[in-house]
């Protein structure tokens, strides 16, 4: 299997390493595997650079692209998640530098024929199990390696080198500790090398150490780290741009009020990536804006910081039909901002208010059209109620019993007794999410209603 795995048909060498996957999936196989990882290790690393082949699909990724229009057909489906949620973070398709779309990391995908499962993103995957199957004893073999291609003039070897480095984060966490006070520096200065590939997968794996990063001396990691992480967020690679905004979300995650200080220049720094972002990167952009709100919280309650967001969140708002699928994840990121701005979103309340209550009433009778008539209608896609009903928890939240007066002179109660017989759970657990928030905010609104919720 280890000369298999060295097959140039990489087809073979694909079904080679899955059948490293599998070993490692169980005791015996673990056992088996042990003696062997002076020989397997390197190989996976090995097979993780991009092969000439990939190179060429790729020549378009050295490009300075950010003006570059998006194809329809590049921007992937995304699908909202209610608020209640937990976030599951991907570390299986992640590790290939390929973005993927699975809680609150969305990744990129590149040209159609890199999005598929391949020998590069099956061998980081490998490596990821292994780290977390022999943990610190996988180090020994592997960071000798790492040191020489790490060190390579040679832009793919070391690349494959920086995402080894990722693919390990999570299992060798605690034996890659010692090393980090000097590889978190050398990775920094990886976020400035001329090839966009090393920049965009340096984002990647400097976030997975992230929760080493806000640990330590913030002058020595964390303040070089969102420095050079807000450049890159204005990169001039759209690949780039999206790495550095997914990276940026996972920092924002695990440092929480340590933005405060920086608040100013992070808050320019994302409406700068407005004017420059494509389609496809202003939907990493709309998750990093919420994720920042719900780091920070209150402390986005500041008049500057206020108009300097909202100006162009609200411009993108009313240019969206109801139908954009861009829509969702713009409400997705304003239920998260009018939560954290509090009393400073009243400029915005009833607009909002009123464009959520069109989506319900619009999707409620799109439900109530196709089961009366399946033949004729298309069955409604429910994310337009539950990101319309999150939003609306999210008003209530921010700027509590001001949402009353909206409450009392729409149907909202009404259509929120409708969605708590939902076949669909998220949508049940968005109503009734929506009913906790408004019985703090626009009690004397809701209470006629409560015995409706009992039929």
């Amino acid at each position: 299997m280890l000369m298999r795995t060295q097959d140039t048909d990489e087809q073979v060498a694909l079904e080679a390493c899955e059948f490293w996957l599998s070993v490692a999936d169980n005791a015996v196989g673990q056992q088996a595997l042990a003696p062997h990882l002076a020989q397997l290790v390197p190989l996976l690393v090995e097979r993780m650079r991009y092969s000439a082949m990939d190179v060429m699909l790729l020549r378009a990724e050295d490009e300075e692209d950010e003006l570059k229009p998006d194809k329809q057909e590049d921007i992937r489906p995304r699908f909202h998640k209610a608020k209640t949620h937990s976030l599951d973070h991907d570390h299986v398709t992640g590790p290939a530098g390929d973005h993927t779309e699975d809680g609150d990391t969305d990744e990129d995908d590149d040209d159609e024929e890199m999005t598929e499962w391949n020998l590069r993103k099956c061998s980081a995957a490998g490596l990821d199990v292994l780290s977390n199957v022999f943990h610190e004893n996988l180090l020994p073999v592997l960071l000798p390696y790492l040191k020489q291609v790490l060190g390579s003039p040679d832009w793919v070897l070391k690349e494959s080198g920086i995402l080894a480095l990722g693919a390990i984060a999570e299992g060798c966490s605690e034996g890659m500790a010692a090393h980090l006070p000097d590889l978190v520096p050398f990775l920094l200065g990886c976020l400035q090398d001329s090839k966009p590939l090393v920049r965009s997968i340096t984002c990647w794996t400097l976030s997975r150490y992230s929760s080493w990063i806000v640990l330590e001396d913030p002058n020595k990691y964390f303040k070089p780290f969102l420095a050079e992480l807000l450049r890159r967020i204005l990169d001039k690679n759209k690949k780039v741009q999206e790495a550095a905004c997914s990276a940026f979300a996972t920092l924002e995650e695990e440092s929480g009020t340590l933005l405060v200080p920086h608040l100013e220049i992070i808050v320019k720094s994302l409406v700068l990536a407005f004017r420059k972002y494509q389609s496809k990167n202003l939907l990493i952009l709309y998750d990093a804006i919420g994720t920042l709100a719900e780091a920070v919280g209150h402390e986005l309650n500041r008049p500057e910081y206020v108009q300097l967001l909202m100006d162009p969140l609200i411009t993108k708002w009313s240019t969206l039909s109801d139908d954009d699928k861009s829509t969702f994840p713009l409400l997705e990121c304003l239920s998260s901002v009018a939560t954290a701005m509090s009393t400073g979103f009243m400029p915005y309340v009833e607009p909002v208010f009123s464009r959520c209550i069109n989506l319900i009433d619009r999707s409620i009778q799109g439900q109530l059209n196709y089961n009366t008539q399946p033949e004729i209608y298309e069955n409604p896609d429910r994310d337009c109620l539950i990101v319309a009903l999150d939003l609306i928890s999210g008003l209530s939240e921010g700027v509590g019993s001001h949402v009353e007066p909206l409450v009392l002179r729409s149907n909202l109660m009404v259509t929120v007794a409708h969605c708590i017989r939902d076949p669909v759970p998220e949508v049940r657990q968005s109503a009734f999410a929506l009913i906790g928030d408004l019985a703090r905010a626009a009690f004397s609104a809701e209470r006629p209603y409560l015995s409706m919720s009992n039929r």
